[in-house]
């Protein structure tokens, strides 16, 4: 069967999805670190545990659990569809218990803990979630389809870091972190997560048998044929580029906050964090356009470097106005990056592996959001402090060190593309539209 382009009702349906999770991705996540740090009391370093030990989890069930069971299977919504449920419960159940303990630190860990195990779920709903754009559509047009899908999602995000900050002090009306205690900030996320399974149900279960006509193309890699040495080093330069930019994912809502700093309110900060959501509708809605005008590689390479470029304005920066910029040239990368690596990852994968194989490219991205923050930025700010240094000047050093780590990667990346001299007249082959 012969893949076709796919009815609007099947992207309608995706995106709907993907708004509602970065909805409740930007309402949560934004300010569960400033709730960890400012009101229970944890250092930046023990911070940062609320994505390490959660996004491991995350990884090692993709890996050798959900990626087996999809390929196997060959089931992708309804990992989705479980995944989500599932985790919408465990929400509800986290804020229960982080309510048990006397002591405001211990709740910390207890929130710790629980993200951990709703991970366990929500690992299904990013493997199924990944192998299933690779099943809807044909290589080269799955760059402008993941734009589109990053461009709606941001805008969920706009809408869900707002919703978040007027519901973190309730309006201003209660005390800081009150969205979090009281638990309606766990309660909206919750019922966020279970709303966004239904458009699920309008698209198909996926699999490679839902469109085997592009299963020649799928073979067709950078080489010819699938090479797990080109394969990793690809993985090795984007967990480098992820681990840079999104260290400081945890750590720059709370340096946006320092009572010695800016020392944002919690809707000013959701206002500057927003710049990105913006940026991110704005380039999403053109990404397949640019991609095509520079290829995929160059596509990538030009938003790695808008990332350090961001880290480096963030480590010099003291003015509200810069580091806006660099927030929207955060959403500009994020959105070219996520898109076209998803592109060029889709080319090495077979189509019988994609379960396996896009669980470790799912690494590289879900890892960074915590291990970079619990083993780089956390300590390095941690350390920095406790000798004496002024907040502010700790955590611009770990933005520095952020930019440097980012650079390692664009350096590996470049040396790829350049040992692949095929890789263009293959990815302009491939590259196609919505």
């Amino acid at each position: 069967m012969e893949k076709t382009e796919h009815p609007l009702k099947i992207f309608l349906s995706i995106s709907s999805f993907q708004a509602l999770a970065m909805f409740r991705r930007g309402l949560f996540y934004t300010y569960l670190t400033v709730y960890l740090k400012h009101f229970l009391g944890l250092s930046v370093t023990v911070t940062a545990l609320f994505a390490t030990i959660p996004m491991i989890f995350n990884v090692v069930l993709q890996r050798y659990v959900w990626g087996v069971l999809s390929d196997k299977y060959q089931k992708r919504r309804s990992l989705i569809v479980y995944g989500e449920l599932l985790a919408g419960i465990g929400t509800v159940a986290v804020w229960y218990c982080h309510l048990i303990p006397a002591q405001k630190s211990v709740s910390g860990y207890v929130i710790i803990a629980g993200l951990s195990i709703i991970e366990v779920f929500w690992s299904m709903s990013n493997i199924g979630w990944s192998a299933l754009i690779s099943d809807m559509y044909k290589k080269g047009s799955r760059v402008s389809v993941m734009g589109k899908l990053e461009s709606l999602g941001g805008a969920g995000r706009f809408f869900g870091i707002l919703a978040g900050g007027l519901l973190y002090d309730k309006l201003g009306l209660a005390y800081p972190g009150w969205g979090f205690h009281k638990g309606a900030l766990f309660f909206l996320s919750a019922g966020i997560m279970i709303i966004s399974v239904l458009p699920m149900f309008l698209i198909p279960e996926g699999g490679i048998k839902y469109n085997d006509g592009d299963e020649k193309d799928n073979k067709l890699t950078l080489t010819g044929d699938f090479n797990p040495s080109i394969f990793m080093i690809f993985i090795t330069a984007m967990a480098l580029i992820h681990f840079g930019r999104n260290s400081i994912a945890i750590t720059m809502p709370q340096y946006l906050t320092l009572k010695s700093g800016l020392n944002l309110s919690s809707l000013v900060l959701s206002h500057v964090v927003n710049i990105k959501s913006i940026s991110i509708v704005i380039f999403g809605i053109v990404s397949g356009w640019m991609a095509r005008r520079t290829g995929n590689p160059g596509y990538l390479m030009t938003a790695s470097i808008a990332a350090l470029i961001s880290l480096l304005i963030l480590g010099i920066a003291d003015s509200l106005f810069l580091i806006s910029i660099a927030s929207f040239l955060m959403g500009f990368s994020e959105v070219a990056i996520l898109a076209s690596s998803y592109e060029l990852a889709s080319q090495l994968i077979p189509p019988l592996e994609r379960g396996r194989l896009f669980s470790v490219f799912n690494a590289t991205l879900f890892l960074s959001w915590g291990m970079a923050g619990t083993f780089i930025a956390g300590p390095i700010t941690d350390i920095l402090i406790a000798s004496g240094r002024a907040e502010t000047y700790a955590y611009k050093v770990s933005f520095n060190v952020a930019a440097g780590i980012t650079l390692a990667g664009i350096i590996l990346l470049a040396c790829l593309f350049k040992r692949l001299k095929n890789f263009t007249s293959i990815d302009k082959k491939y590259h196609g539209n919505l």
